[in-house]
């Protein structure tokens, strides 16, 4: 009888969508995971807790939702992560979900990024995740700031083009830290 050469890998490790290790590992914790997904415009994050018939999400919210706080910059950058991670945050707290475990899944792991703005929201919001805080983004990040400097240093022409998007939708970008701050204090308030 000729021995095994060669093992298929499960379909979602062929795929590149599950770390089956890294997964056992977090789920060996007992603890709920935040989950997050960034995307190129869009930025999502969950609670999930594990199940034997399939994970069940306790709270859920994507960048989308942030309209309805009166969000109108890009949703795909990091003072709009940092404003998902409160949502989510504040989410989890309201159905007492009070410890987490950060899932990054297949996304590499880069200090001050997108994911690690989610993380500094859910953990302000009340919620308390492991992590260091070295790799937090710094708070002028996450609060815009470097946007309103980006901005304030540009000509006007190219003010125009660059915050294109930004102008369609009313915000000024040398403005955006009380824009950051006024949605913040909104998802706060919310009960």
């Amino acid at each position: 009888m000729k021995s095994k050469t060669y093992t298929v890998p499960f379909r979602r490790k062929r795929e590149g969508r599950t770390h089956y290790r890294k997964r056992k590992s977090l789920l060996e914790s007992g603890l709920p995971r935040l989950v997050v997904r960034r995307f190129l415009k869009n930025i999502q994050a969950q609670i999930v807790a594990f199940a034997p018939d399939g994970d069940r999400v306790l709270a859920a919210v994507h960048s989308a939702e942030l309209g309805k706080f009166g969000w109108k910059a890009g949703r795909g950058n990091i003072p709009s992560a940092y404003l998902v991670g409160l949502l989510v945050g504040k989410k989890a707290l309201a159905k007492n979900i009070k410890e987490a475990v950060l899932d990054i899944g297949m996304h590499p792991s880069v200090k001050g990024s997108r994911i690690y703005a989610v993380l500094k929201g859910v953990t302000e919001a009340g919620v308390h995740v492991p992590h260091d805080a070295g790799i937090l983004p710094p708070k002028e990040r996450l609060e815009g700031k470097h946007v309103a400097l980006y901005a304030s240093s540009l000509p006007k022409e190219t003010l125009k083009s660059r915050f294109s998007g930004y102008a369609k939708s009313g915000v000024n970008p040398s403005e955006m830290e009380q824009h950051v701050d006024a949605c913040k204090k909104k998802i706060m308030s919310k009960p």
